[in-house]
């Protein structure tokens, strides 16, 4: 469906919102996403969010207020609130926005919001070249897919995200073969090949040739969170899988994720989902006559 497409189909609606299925991925995922034609001066905020939330305005003007600033904003550019930021937007008196939004976060979202150049001092998104960028047009189909399987929806979030770094006038330029991305490559393979076990951050630390301290600083510079965050994210996000396509004891999915005390092992699932392994599997086992 075309841009022009999209539109016309939302321009009876004044206001659509979708909240993405309870999954975890580490790479992105999506929490919500939705489009509306605002009023006259409707604002949103003073809040503060918890993942990252990105506007993109099709038609009118607003005005952004975040960090002591105030952007007046137009069609054709976006904005981009980050976790922790505090911010209030408000559509203009005489013609008021109409925008999509996407709220989503990950390993990958930081990444891309990186190298757009877009943080909580530079929040405002403009293209390079307005007439060739297929962000709205990305964002749309999300919004008008919902129904799709969450996969699918990833997807055209992994295909938005790279358009906003492509087409971004804050691009930053990567540098080849920087070392840092040495070192942390390292460290995801070790991850990757160890995480059944109790692997600590210093194991993880010094087979990427690192002290812990060092370690700690460059893996948040480079990822948003610390290493140890990571690696429960990462735990959880396997045992989840195993939930979901297994009838494996409760007991050995922990240890098959590192974790040899099931309470343990429970008590960081419910932390990350919000619900005990239990009633995860009971909520998302896939075809369980099948199993």
């Amino acid at each position: 469906m075309s841009r022009k497409q999209h539109i016309l189909s939302l321009d009876d609606k004044k206001y659509k919102f979708h909240v993405a299925r309870d999954e975890l991925f580490i790479d992105l995922n999506l929490y919500q996403f939705g489009y509306e034609k605002c009023s006259p001066l409707h604002s949103y905020g003073p809040a503060i969010r918890n993942h990252f939330l990105f506007h993109y305005i099709l038609k009118g003007k607003g005005i952004l207020d975040t960090n002591g600033n105030f952007y007046q904003l137009k069609a054709g550019q976006g904005f981009l609130l980050c976790p922790g930021q505090i911010s209030s937007y408000h559509a203009d008196e005489d013609d008021p926005w109409v925008y999509t939004w996407v709220e989503f976060d990950g390993l990958k979202a930081r990444e891309c919001m990186t190298l757009a150049g877009l943080n909580e001092y530079q929040s405002v998104y403009n293209p390079v070249n307005p007439f060739e960028n297929s962000v709205p047009d990305y964002m749309l189909s999300i919004v008008d897919g919902a129904d799709r399987s969450l996969i699918r929806l990833v997807g055209l979030g992994m295909l938005l995200m790279d358009e906003i770094v492509v087409t971004s006038s804050t691009r930053i330029v990567q540098e080849r073969k920087k070392l840092r991305d040495f070192y942390m490559k390292e460290a995801l393979n070790f991850i990757e090949g160890n995480y059944q076990r109790d692997i600590s951050i210093e194991e993880i630390a010094d087979k990427s040739g690192l002290n812990r301290s060092y370690f700690s600083r460059l893996f948040k510079e480079t990822f948003g969170e610390s290493p140890q965050s990571f690696l429960i994210k990462y735990r959880m996000n396997k045992a989840s899988e195993m939930l979901k396509n297994s009838r494996i004891p409760i007991a050995d999915v922990g240890r098959n994720v590192g974790y040899e005390n099931q309470l343990h092992f429970s008590r960081a699932f419910r932390n990350i989902f919000g619900i005990s392994p239990r009633e995860y599997r009971d909520r998302n086992m896939v075809h369980p006559q099948q199993v």
